[in-house]
């Protein structure tokens, strides 16, 4: 596997000194056989503390965050979208917050742009899940699908969950506008997306790993080569900091915080038994890997 961090940072200042126009936020890329995972930003969130600490230990969380330099209090976790460029396919894991959600997130296109890859270049949309950071970004401003020539894909559980009209009445209260968003948002690729489940082979070498628990039916995915692989994990573990030191925590992100946490400490467990590589859609740099440490982990970008 090969790491080229501070070569496509340095290839992507090199594209704007020449005229592209536009910053490239690309956070890091690897090769794994002959594809290419890159994780490119949307930007980043603006969130309360308590929108993941509420219900923790404060002093052990001022004792993880703030060497990290993360307030208890507000946080702002960086959303990478990760791009698939294997063969024929040009591969989108989630398509980002778009223009409406909040003003710091949304800068999934015009990165894509400064890389040279035109929505009608997106071959396959394939989601972790429906949050808002993750799919709300599907429409252009006249409600069509901003990637015209994708094939979308989404875990069954995951969709079924969204779909249902009972969901926004039964999900708490704060989150009723995520089912609304992305229900009408669903509503449009309806007769051309797949529905998937766990284990199921998407694309050569890249198979669905179920990951319940943040949402009802999110889907992590493992790509693999030969020996070697790499985790997409969606927001299965979505911080650096608490989920790391203490993965067994119950985090109030998570919609099912008791299942997340244990679909967080089977993930630990088995990322840093394999060392293997991972992407994370909230993990600061994008691409990198989880170490045992202590009791705990720690997150180490690449």
């Amino acid at each position: 596997m090969r790491i080229t961090r501070r070569g496509f940072v340095a290839g992507a200042a090199a594209g704007v000194a020449a005229g592209a126009g536009l910053p490239l936020r690309a956070l890091a890329e690897i090769s794994l056989g002959g594809a290419r995972l890159t994780t490119v930003s949307d930007g980043h969130l603006m969130l309360p503390g308590s929108f993941v600490f509420e219900g923790l230990p404060e002093a052990e969380v001022a004792a993880i965050v703030e060497p990290m330099g993360v307030s208890p209090s507000a946080l702002e976790p960086p959303c990478n979208v990760t791009l698939l460029r294997m063969g024929d396919r040009v591969v989108l894991f989630d398509v980002g917050a778009g223009p409406d959600f909040m003003p710091s997130a949304g800068e999934l296109a015009a990165n894509l742009d400064a890389a040279g890859v035109a929505p009608e270049d997106v071959t396959d949309v394939i989601f972790t899940h429906a949050h808002p950071d993750h799919i709300w970004g599907l429409l252009d401003d006249f409600d069509e699908p901003l990637f015209p020539e994708a094939n979308y894909m989404m875990g069954r559980a995951e969709w079924d969950y969204w779909w249902n009209p009972e969901t926004v009445d039964s999900i708490a209260a704060e989150r009723q506008a995520h089912a609304v968003g992305a229900k009408r948002r669903m509503e449009v690729i309806e007769d051309r997306v797949k529905r998937f489940d766990d284990g199921e082979e998407l694309l050569p070498g890249l198979a669905a790993v179920a990951s319940f628990g943040h949402t009802p039916g999110h889907m992590s995915f493992e790509l693999r080569a030969g020996s070697e692989s790499v985790m997409i994990l969606g927001d299965s573990i979505n911080n650096h900091h608490v989920s790391f030191a203490k993965p067994g925590w119950e985090i109030n992100a998570d919609q099912d915080p008791a299942l997340a946490a244990a679909t967080r400490v089977g993930l630990m467990d088995r990322l840093a038994a394999e060392q293997m590589t991972v992407v994370g859609f909230h993990l600061p740099g994008g691409i990198g890997r989880a170490e045992k440490d202590g009791a705990g982990y720690r997150w180490v970008a690449m």
